[in-house]
């Protein structure tokens, strides 16, 4: 009696679970680009019928799992830009189909502005998380006509510039190095060309830029500000492609097609500034009027590389590759009399270099694994030789300065779709870091002299992470999940334990309230020099001294989707308070530049942080007019105890009012019009109250609290006018933009101006500080091509 009661109770508990398999069915498979074969990002899958659905991943692959049909099975595919793709079947247990959406009419596209993702705003558990298509960088107003993804991400609320043209993002009251930014996965040091003005990122070789500035999913770490996840465009599959642009000071091309159709493409882009070759024939003029030879000058270039190859219905592999590098550069020789002369060389330079092997596999219908290797290497270079000959003897001296960041990092993602109600994410990464924090070295004709040294040091971060974006309910939705990173440098283990949290409500069908929570952990950090103005900024990792950075980010808020007229708008409300822990920043006076200590550590001191404030974002998505207003109100302060005798003081981008309008106006088929402004609170200064001596010669300035002075408040209106004509072989698109229509003299920095006296010692004209500006009003012209 005991087997067949026991075999009994067995089959109770199995049979249901195998019944309730057998009647679910799972359809799985990639959306692509009917015209390129591109993976599509984010594209809504729905089953109409249940209303349930999901997304593709970042590689396009989406897997639906859903009760058992008796007939038949069919799904709808949406994603802004592309018609609507419908698919229906005979109901199966299991079976693949993939999506090749066609793409809208050029006109049609390159009105859509930000959000590239079907799924409403109120229905998305995510906050402060912005996706940016590429055709609507390509549409705004541009600096000198050169496109910059940067400079458009500087117009969505809670993000802010450095400074004039600058490309820098401050995003909540945080420091350009607390951004993680990926490029195909693989972070960039510096995303800077031109001392900040533009961004190293080729617009014509990106397929998707999304922000994300709160509620972190557990999938991303080592930063505490914002992750900006950039992807490289794969290669069109179909045909030969390319494109390019011929700027005032840049031009650029990008190549794409088929090395075998349907199953290995490639995409090759290039970007080269020309200024130094144009002013070449004028610089050395200049140097000959004055008996000097030699020439001087200044460019940045980019090249990016990527082959994608198709090597069964189940795998893929990517390799993809940037570089990019700045230099300045100066030869000058000048000639004396007799055999006499004085010879200076100078060069500055910086670049990045990525590289990216990854590997795609669909385990099964419900798992998709990706495993990603990278090597990332940032460096900066400056160096100075000087020779001179006087009367037959000769001397020589050579000063140069160095410093870079190497990482090499294995990851590994799995995605798990065990049904509409769960995406479920797990994985792991391991990075070697390297850094050379800095060196100085001086040669001179007899000896050579390390003025200021620094080991290399290496450092091992690994990390392990689990999420679950889990449908509780029709109104309730939560995103949890944990992140467990340990970083090892000089024998010094630093564990941190991150949660992570977002939910939405659903209030009404139309209204959601949304909250998230997320701890953070960055383990290296960025030293500025304030007042150098060049990218001599030294990367450092946390040391047994030193310890990392970590913040907690709490937000809440509330998300609609509005209807007037037939058209889409989408609001977001947010709310946000960061406290920030272990910040450093140079002593007083301090600068690893000017300074023979060879420990770095010696010159900085640690801190606290908070950052605190309001966003408001409205966007229209479609129609002939198409745009967005952001608004931000917003807190961001430090304490050191050896920075302004310990008090609490304003961080030098706390901005309390931050303002954006974005306008894209399609006027005809062919014409299109688009404008931005913005507004800005003025950047905090810290000035001299006064000023005393010491003797004849020695003048001391008495600074008052730091960041205690305002300049004045920026604001400036770009304008944009493109005109696309067809041709026979493709199209061209010719575009004319002002920036800084109205001429505004925003403030660049602030000099202090010495007062006069007459000659018997009466004041004539008193002390005061004046104020720089940088840009007037710059119209540019670009011709671009399509082809």
């Amino acid at each position: 009696m005991k087997q067949p009661l026991r075999g009994w109770l067995l089959g109770l508990l199995l049979v249901p679970g195998f019944v309730q398999a057998q009647q679910k069915q799972t359809i799985s498979g990639y959306v692509r680009d009917a015209a390129t074969g591109e993976n599509l990002i984010g594209v809504a899958v729905v089953h109409p019928s249940s209303g349930q659905g999901t997304a593709t991943n970042t590689y396009g692959f989406y897997s639906l799992t859903l009760p058992a049909s008796a007939d038949s099975v069919r799904l709808v595919v949406s994603y802004l830009g592309y018609q609507k793709g419908r698919w229906a079947a005979p109901a199966k247990a299991s079976q693949t189909h993939d999506f090749r959406l066609q793409p809208l009419s050029a006109e049609l596209a390159g009105v859509e502005v930000v959000g590239s993702r079907e799924e409403k705003i109120a229905q998305s558990t995510r906050m402060g998380t912005i996706n940016v298509p590429i055709t609507q960088i390509k549409t705004l107003p541009a600096l000198l006509g050169e496109t910059d993804v940067l400079k458009v991400l500087q117009l969505l609320p809670g993000v802010q510039s450095g400074g004039e043209g600058t490309s820098g993002l401050y995003v909540r009251g945080g420091s350009p190095d607390q951004n993680l930014i990926l490029l195909d996965g693989t972070p960039v040091y510096n995303a800077a060309h031109l001392f900040g003005f533009f961004s190293v990122f080729n617009a014509d070789a990106l397929n998707n830029v999304e922000l994300i500035k709160g509620g972190f999913p557990a999938r991303y770490g080592g930063r505490l500000s914002s992750v900006l996840d950039i992807s490289m465009k794969e290669g069109n599959m179909e045909k030969f492609h390319g494109e390019g642009a011929v700027g005032l000071i840049a031009s650029k091309i990008t190549l794409e097609g088929p090395i075998k159709k349907d199953t290995a493409s490639f995409i090759f882009s290039a970007r080269r500034t020309y200024i130094d070759i144009l002013a070449q024939p004028l610089i050395k003029a200049g140097l000959s009027s004055e008996n000097s030879s030699g020439s001087l000058g200044y460019f940045f270039h980019d090249l990016n590389g990527k082959l994608n190859w198709k090597i069964s219905s189940r795998d893929r592999v990517y390799l993809s590759a940037y570089t990019g590098y700045d230099k300045f550069y100066s030869r000058i020789r000048d000639k004396y009399q007799d055999e006499d002369y004085n010879s200076n060389k100078a060069g500055l330079g910086w670049g990045n270099l990525t590289s990216a092997l990854r590997w795609n596999r669909v385990l099964n219908n419900q798992l998709f694994l990706n495993t990603h290797l990278t090597y990332s290497k940032y460096q900066f270079n400056i160096g100075v030789e000087e020779e001179s000959r006087n009367q037959g003897e000769t001397d020589k001296f050579s000063l140069r300065y160095f410093t870079n960041i190497r990482d090499v990092s294995l990851k590994s993602d799995l995605d798990y779709l065990p049904s509409p109600d769960h995406y479920i994410r797990a994985g792991g990464q391991y990075i070697l870091h390297s850094f050379k924090p800095g060196a100085i070295q001086a040669k001179g004709s007899v000896e050579a002299e390390a003025l200021n040294s620094v080991a290399q040091l290496g450092a091992h971060e690994a990390s392990l992470y689990a999420e679950d974006d889990y449908r509780v309910s029709e109104r309730l939705k939560v995103n949890g999940g944990v992140r467990l990173n340990g970083f090892l440098v000089d024998g010094k283990l630093y564990p941190s334990l991150e949660p992570r949290l977002a939910a939405r409500f659903l209030l009404t069908p139309e209204w959601a309230f949304k909250a998230s929570y997320a701890r953070t952990t960055q383990y290296i950090h960025l030293l500025a020099n304030s007042g150098i103005g060049l990218p001599t900024d030294l990367w450092v990792p946390s040391t047994a001294r030193v310890k990392p950075q970590r913040a907690q980010q709490l937000s809440v808020g509330a998300a609609r989707t509005l209807r007037h007229h037939d058209q889409d708008y989408e609001l977001s409300l947010e709310a946000y308070y960061k406290p920030m822990h272990n910040l450093i920043e140079y002593r007083e006076g301090a600068s690893f530049l000017g300074t023979t200590d060879s420990n770095w550590e010696n010159q900085v001191t640690s801190g606290r942080g908070w950052a605190y404030g309001g966003e408001i974002f409205l966007q229209k998505k479609s129609g002939r007019t198409t745009g967005w207003i952001g608004y931000t109100l917003a807190w961001s302060e430090r304490k050191f105890a050896a920075l302004n005798q310990g008090r609490l003081f304003p961080f030098k981008y706390d901005r309390r009012h931050d303002a954006s309008l974005v306008v894209i106006h399609k006027l005809k088929e062919n014409l299109l019009l688009s404008g931005t402004w913005v507004y800005g609170t003025g950047n905090g200064v810290t000035l001299s109250e006064g000023r005393y001596r010491l003797g004849v010669y020695d003048q001391y300035d008495d600074f008052g609290p730091r960041n205690s002075y305002r300049m004045r408040a920026y604001h400036r209106m770009d304008l944009d006018l493109s005109h696309t004509k067809k041709k026979r072989w493709g199209e061209v698109v010719n575009s004319f933009s002002l920036y800084n229509a109205y001429s505004r003299k925003n403030p660049y920095f602030l000099y202090l101006r010495e007062g006069r006296t007459d000659q018997n010692g009466n004041e004539v004209e008193k002390s005061s500080y004046r104020q720089i500006s940088l840009f007037p009003i710059i119209p540019s012209f670009s011709k671009s091509f399509r082809f």
